[in-house]
């Protein structure tokens, strides 16, 4: 463990220790297989019905056919009721380091704080875990769910020209690994791609990821064994493809405007850090977050931390001026 690092933010250090040791629990090899069935028994998956909350939304589950084996990749398709013509859309990727979490859990929230407010449909994309289903299996169900939908996008009511790939940590990872790959496939042409506190690297080796082992949320120990999980056999591979693992990529140049958050306490905040600035270099548009004291996931364990309203509120500014435009 490295001598310094920095400090939590206050709020966020309070509701850290509230949490006790587990919070910080390490996910290994050995526990995963256990650790994927207390995270399916404990997250939360709302129904449908749940979703509408009382007619506020309309929401619905979709399915994308899968071109080469004819399975279909399931996305939770909800917008504000009653709204009237195409809907900018955003589509969005759970966290859970590949090997945790659900389309249904993260929409209340994206529906409060986003779709309603700022008039906006969302679809959560139901892609496949690890190491049931490793690279390029994630990333291909999101990029088939994306291309469905925009080629639907007329029959849902959305707007075709103004889809914003985004996620959070695993989520984050996929949207910009869909920003590359509808770039270089020709596939829909996101305007946006929101990446909050993304999970880019696989080398997992930069100054943060050792800065951070054992103090983070989600250290090197969980991110190796999530890493592992994806890749298989190709863990370490020197020639990993960048839809794998987007800090692999050399070239980030005509990619849609990016908004890149991490915490300076965070395992990933190098990374993030360095993506932002290689879309720089590359003359692309990016707006970088860095927030003082913040660990991975802090606004969803803190929500009513000051460091995490201001979060969310920088996050709702760039949607809000990006589907302006």
């Amino acid at each position: 463990m490295a001598r310094h690092a920095p400090p939590f933010d206050p709020e966020l250090r309070a509701a850290l220790a509230a949490m006790g040791e587990e919070a910080k629990q390490p996910v290994t090899l050995e526990g995963l297989a256990a650790r994927q069935e207390r995270d399916a028994a404990a997250r939360p998956r709302p129904t449908v019905r749940e979703l509408r909350a009382g007619g506020r939304f309309e929401v619905e589950e979709l399915r994308a056919p899968r071109a080469r084996d004819g399975r279909e990749v399931t996305l939770v398709s909800a917008r504000p009721a009653g709204v009237a013509g195409p809907l900018p859309l955003l589509y969005y990727m759970h966290g859970g380091g590949m090997i945790m979490g659900n389309a249904w859990s993260v929409l209340p929230r994206l529906l409060r704080e986003w779709a309603l407010p700022l008039q906006l449909a969302v679809i959560s994309v139901e892609y496949r875990l690890a190491p049931r289903a490793q690279y390029p299996g994630p990333v291909e169900d999101c990029c088939t769910g994306l291309v469905w939908a925009a080629d639907q996008a007329a029959g849902l009511g959305l707007d075709a020209d103004r889809i914003i790939v985004g996620g959070k940590s695993a989520g984050g990872g996929l949207a910009a690994a869909l920003a590359l790959l509808t770039r270089d496939r020709g596939g829909p042409v996101p305007i946006g791609q929101l990446l909050l506190s993304p999970m880019l690297d696989d080398r997992n080796d930069t100054f943060s990821s050792h800065q951070m082992a054992g103090r983070d949320t989600w250290d090197r120990t969980s991110n190796a064994t999530a890493w592992q999980a994806l890749l298989g056999d190709r863990y370490g591979a020197a020639d990993l493809p960048p839809y794998a693992a987007p800090a692999r990529a050399t070239d980030l140049s005509e990619l849609p405007s990016a908004y890149i958050e991490v915490g300076s306490a965070e395992t990933f905040r190098d990374e993030a850090v360095a993506y932002a600035d290689a879309i720089w270099r590359a003359g692309g548009e990016a707006e970088l977050h860095v927030w003082p004291g913040a660990f991975h996931g802090f606004d969803t364990l803190a929500p009513r931390a000051v460091l995490s309203q201001d979060a969310r509120d920088a996050r709702s500014r760039w949607l809000r001026r990006l589907v302006g435009r």
